[in-house]
């Protein structure tokens, strides 16, 4: 979710019911730090609810030295991330590629938990492939080294996110530890999120893409697991007031230029199961300037989404 668990995001995901929202990763070499993208990505102080701040990487001393880093900018959680499938990740053993590598995997556990007074967690995946699948060694060693809470996305790193996440993997996890175990994976509706909630014994979900252009569905599910009916379909009026909100906030934190072409892969999620979106999406792919995107997103929900 790097690039989209932003700050304006995680912020619109809190206000519409997530528990808790992860920031985007940080890479745990500082020589990245100085960069306007991470700069943007570490600093924590003022955001709502309670701050998680997910670092990356392979070497057990840098990994503390971001974990404290991070602390010291306003982190409240530490989340280690070993389940990022990406290759230019994995290819430096950071993310789901450290699964290969217990040892590596301890020393990073316990060189982090043991350099911050902050809770760590640790997100991971069942294995590196279909025929290794690891992740209930993974889990017991995450908490012989002191992690705090466990979020595991239902596939391995060679699965990437094709086909269909399978819950047994978490489910086992769920049985062989204490800490609490965190579901992931393909959760895109109050109905599965409470299937899967049964079926695992899970403590709590993470929710990834299916928040994308769809931040109120934290609330939906919260609704359903307390009430057991579906909430109404959100009017297109909501839609609207959200969306172009959301916008605004990524020109104001991203600025003039870079604000407008973030803005473009966030109203393509809003806008994807709208049939009549698909020309207005192309012609908003081209629009550069911040007031002319506001613009020609209050002229689509007026003249083609009404």
């Amino acid at each position: 979710m790097a690039g989209v668990t932003d700050r304006p995001f995680r912020e619109l995901c809190l206000r519409y019911g997530a528990g808790m929202a992860v920031s985007e990763m940080m890479s745990s070499n500082p020589k990245l730090w100085k960069t306007a993208k991470s700069q943007q990505r570490m600093v924590h102080e003022g955001e709502s609810g309670i701050r998680s701040v997910q670092i990356a990487g392979a070497d057990p001393k840098l990994m503390a030295e971001a974990a404290q880093f991070s602390v010291e900018n306003g982190a409240q959680i530490i989340d280690i991330n070993m389940g990022c499938p990406a290759k230019k990740v994995n290819k430096k053993l950071a993310g789901s590629a450290l699964l290969k590598y217990p040892d590596i995997i301890e020393d990073i556990l316990r060189t982090v938990v043991d350099a911050v007074d902050v809770p760590v967690t640790l997100k991971t995946r069942t294995g590196w492939d279909t025929e290794n699948k690891n992740c209930v060694q993974i889990a017991k060693l995450a908490e012989d080294c002191g992690i705090q809470a466990l979020a595991l996305h239902g596939r391995t790193r060679t699965c990437m996110y094709k086909g269909e996440a399978e819950y047994d993997s978490i489910r086992a996890v769920k049985q062989a530890v204490s800490i609490p175990v965190i579901a992931n994976g393909d959760i895109d509706s109050p109905e599965k999120a409470q299937h899967v909630l049964e079926y695992t014994g899970a403590d709590a979900l993470m929710i990834g893409r299916p928040a994308q252009g769809r931040p109120w569905i934290f609330e939906e599910i919260q609704h359903y697991l307390e009430n057991g009916t579906l909430m109404p379909e959100r009017p297109i009026k909501d839609v609207q007031g959200i969306l172009l909100g959301h916008v605004q906030a990524l020109h104001q934190f991203y600025g003039e230029y870079l604000g407008p072409r973030i803005a473009r892969k966030h109203v393509g999620w809003y806008l994807k199961e709208h049939e009549q979106a698909s020309e207005f999406r192309r012609a908003f792919n081209a629009i550069d300037a911040a007031n002319e995107q506001l613009d020609a997103l209050q002229g689509y929900f007026e003249n083609v989404a009404s």
